[in-house]
């Protein structure tokens, strides 16, 4: 069986790492969870991280066939757009991305996504097989972390998103909305009812207690043998437990809100106001027992 030939693009600013697999043999490639470059503080945007790997696939003759996302994700901005202008490659992600929109669009009152996901040009279904160049991609649909979670299999090597982080580090939070412990107990479990020497390639690093550097490749094996949350022997009870106190106490992700307006959109921004500036939205609440914030409104 052909394997792809897989680089990673690790932005440490996210800690998000984004992959270029490309077919050796007809050299048709994709390119993974790209990350735009976003200033919180200022609002700028830039491409200098997707520059970098469109870069590396010119210089290895690849044609990016595919921009793939494998969820919404609540850390990042997404390059999918930019490197679909640049391509033409067409935007996958799973097809529960709809079932996120349901979720957010009401909180950021969001007018202009398109019906039934239509801002992406593929929606992928558990199961769903598609070429590369002479491989194929599997798509698993992997909830848990949010509903619209999937992972994407070529052979050996898979693509697991946010549902595992590195052996030694653990698993993904479960407690956005339309996260559910228990469905990422099974999705866990699915990827690691594999074959022990399939390769799962992570998309967030942390750098695990006592290790030094960055990592994102690990495996089946190493995942049932030493990942603190999962390994063999662990019940979906135990698991669960944990993953909520856990939970209960991370803060959100710093680039929350302006993520996931952009990348429920496909990458997408807001359209531009009259002004000709585009805007996003930060929803204001109250904290508990703290609505006397709003009382100035009533005078």
């Amino acid at each position: 069986m052909e394997k792809p030939l897989i680089r990673a693009f690790f932005d440490e600013a996210t800690n998000t790492v984004s992959y270029l697999v490309w077919d050796p043999q007809t050299l048709e490639g994709a390119v993974i969870d790209p990350v735009l470059d976003w200033d919180n503080r200022s609002g700028e945007a830039g491409t200098a991280s997707a520059d970098a790997l469109l870069a590396a696939a010119s210089e290895a003759s690849v044609t990016i066939r595919w921009v793939l996302e494998t969820h919404a994700h609540a850390d990042h901005l997404t390059a999918a757009p930019y490197i679909k202008h640049r391509t033409g490659a067409p935007i996958g992600i799973g097809e529960h991305i709809r079932d996120v929109q349901m979720i957010f669009r009401p909180v950021f009152d969001i007018q202009d996504l398109k019906p039934e996901g239509g801002d992406f040009d593929r929606l992928f279904k558990d199961a769903e097989r598609f070429a590369l160049g002479a491989l194929t991609v599997e798509v698993l649909h992997v909830p848990g972390h949010t509903p619209a979670d999937i992972a994407y299999r070529i052979g050996d090597d898979v693509f697991v998103g946010d549902t595992l982080f590195m052996h030694d580090y653990g698993t993904a939070r479960a407690d956005f909305p339309g996260g559910d412990a228990h469905q990422l107990w099974h999705s866990i479990q699915r990827l690691l009812a594999l074959p022990p020497h399939t390769r799962l390639w992570i998309c967030h690093d942390y750098k695990a207690p006592g290790r030094d550097h960055f990592a994102w490749q690990s495996s089946v094996a190493e995942q049932r043998a030493t990942n603190p949350h999962v390994k063999d022997g662990t019940t979906e009870a135990e698991f669960v437990a944990f993953r909520l106190a856990r939970d209960s106490r991370l803060a959100a992700p710093t680039l929350l809100l302006p993520s996931i307006q952009v990348n429920i959109r496909a990458g997408r921004f807001p359209p531009a106001e009259a002004n000709g500036v585009r805007y996003l939205k930060i929803p204001v609440t109250p904290k508990p027992g703290q609505a006397a914030l709003f009382a100035q409104e009533a005078l």
